[in-house]
């Protein structure tokens, strides 16, 4: 069923002709009754032509809708009759087009999801958590403690902390694992 009700056709009203000084007849732009045959007839492809350039069936819908009432708000503009159609489709394209542009622009504009914060509780067991590391760490030889620092919190590679410590790569591995054990055992005591 058309969207557009119909209304009575336009009469074509006579101007002067400058060239003659007579009066000839004006075009009166599309009609109304050619607006609701075009419809009937171009409506399916219309809609076609929206889902190619729009994702969801209602959004294409209301492009093709918002589309007609245009062109049957400008049909005196509308010249020629056989024009009306490939003015549907340039509306359908730029109204398409704008319905893309605001989605993007929705997106940019919604606020990002708050990352996951851990509850107060969890907070406070891992403050306690990093305060017995912490107290952990200070127990271990100085090699242990510069080991472990450099390759875990400074996030070195062993043959960097080797390096910088002026050391060999295997006594990094092993200040390394021995730091390590002395932790568990420590963190599994006071746990």
């Amino acid at each position: 069923m058309p969207v557009i009700a119909p209304m009575p056709a336009a009469r074509p009203t006579r101007i002067p002709s400058q060239r003659d000084g007579g009066e000839e007849t004006a075009a009166a732009g599309t009609t109304v009754d050619h607006l609701t045959e075009t419809y009937r007839a171009h409506y399916r492809s219309l809609l076609g032509l929206a889902a190619l350039l729009l994702d969801d069936t209602a959004s294409c819908e209301d492009v093709v809708q918002e589309a007609f009432i245009r062109v049957h708000s400008a049909r005196k503009r509308v010249r020629d009759p056989e024009k009306t159609l490939a003015y549907l489709r340039q509306t359908v394209v730029n109204l398409s087009r704008s319905a893309l542009r605001r989605r993007i622009l929705g997106l940019k504009l919604l606020s990002k999801p708050m990352p996951d914060m851990a509850s107060a509780e969890e907070g406070a067991y891992d403050q306690l958590e990093r305060r017995d590391l912490i107290k952990a760490m200070k127990g271990l030889q100085r090699r242990q403690r510069e080991v472990l620092v450099l390759r875990y919190f400074a996030d070195m590679t062993e043959a960097q902390v080797a390096e910088t410590l002026g050391i060999s790569l295997g006594s990094v591995k092993a200040y390394g694992s021995r730091g390590i054990a002395a932790l568990r055992v420590v963190m599994e005591a006071s746990a």
